[in-house]
């Protein structure tokens, strides 16, 4: 290994500035130097590394060709011969963040250098990759850059150098669900007791066994008679009136709306738009019914599939939407079918 570190960064298109989600198809590409939200990260390097390429990739054209985009960018990897490879930070961006992942993880296989990304714990790439690469868990936005390049950069060093690392609590990357033996001075009884005193008097202790705990969901009943039901059509896709009328926000939402559908056999292109903010929404701005199929619910109304379409959709947003947020959201929706009849309701996500 050469005196200083050499590093090579992924970022997509949105963070290489070429645009968001209408050049989320770009192609592949490898810039010379730090790009965008490398800067920042060369800055947390100092003199210990040097960013020497970024390569970039269009979200949506990566994760529509992930195997052989990566394959493509791992060749010019190996051209800058680096020590380290980074992606990202991708934050709550999904795509992005699986995108970051697989690179990754690629990177690793095939070359066998050390690599690591940066992510948001709820997006999905965290789950996902976790288990095989470091993930350095990160805010939700780019407004918190700065915490995050830190200990990516830090972390990275570590990898670059062959240091032994230790937990991830204490290196601050995601557990990858490993277990490993250490020999400590205190016996488990001692240290259960210490631990049990601590939570009774209200101090802070910490687990050394994080169980994983799932939230359950007891179905819906089926619909008794289908055939004289109401049904209804909703999505979290964000399909809106054009101009967003009632503000629903693009990532994070905290709206809901209905918008009314009596008398439409379609929803008109250029009548809607979507207010998402995490897919390439074109092909649902040409034709809304792709995400709030109005259409094809006709047809199944007509032909006696059920009584009744409900005269209005429901729309919101679920990117980056957090589950107590969902949660809430979900039982107003509720609360309001159950208000006007409706006894089942079609949803359609991204």
């Amino acid at each position: 290994m050469s005196e200083k570190i050499r590093v090579v960064h992924y970022i997509n298109q949105f963070f290489a500035g070429i645009g968001g989600e209408d050049k989320a198809d770009a192609r592949p590409e490898r810039r010379a130097g730090a790009v965008g939200p490398g800067r920042a990260l060369q800055a947390a390097f100092g003199q210990d590394a040097e960013i020497v390429a970024t390569i970039l990739c269009g979200d949506t054209y990566f994760n529509e060709n992930a195997d052989r985009v990566a394959d493509d960018l791992i060749a010019q990897i190996a051209d800058d011969k680096p020590d380290l490879i980074i992606a990202g930070p991708a934050f709550d961006s999904g795509r992005y963040g699986m995108a970051c992942g697989k690179i990754c993880v690629v990177a690793h296989e095939k070359l066998g250098i050390p690599a690591l990304t940066g992510v948001a714990p709820e997006n999905p790439a965290a789950e996902v990759y976790a288990p095989y690469i470091y993930v350095v868990p990160t805010g939700g936005t780019a407004a918190k850059m700065r915490e995050a390049v830190a200990p990516m950069a830090r972390l990275g060093l570590k990898l670059a150098r062959g240091e032994t690392l230790g937990t991830p609590a204490q290196e601050g990357y995601l557990p990858s669900g490993k277990r490993r033996n250490v020999f400590v001075p205190e016996t488990a009884a001692k240290r259960g007791v210490q631990m049990l005193l601590r939570k009774v008097r209200g101090e802070p202790y910490e687990t050394e066994l994080r169980v994983p705990t799932y939230d359950r969901v007891t179905p819906a009943n089926p619909v008794n008679d289908l055939k004289h039901a109401t049904i209804a059509v909703g999505t979290e896709g964000g399909t809106v009136p054009t101009g967003n009328p009632d503000h629903i926000e693009s990532v994070r939402a905290t709206r809901w709306q209905t918008y009314s559908i009596l008398g439409m056999d379609t929803l008109a292109a250029g009548g809607y738009e979507s207010a998402h903010g995490g897919y390439d929404a074109r092909f649902a701005n040409a034709d809304p019914n792709r995400m709030v199929p109005v259409d094809a619910l006709r047809v199944l109304e007509k032909g006696g599939a059920f009584a009744e379409l409900y005269d209005a959709f429901f729309s919101t947003v679920g990117c980056g939407m957090p589950i107590a947020t969902g949660t809430e959201i979900g039982r107003a929706m509720a609360n309001r079918m159950k208000q006007e009849g409706i006894e089942g309701i079609i949803i359609t996500a991204t």
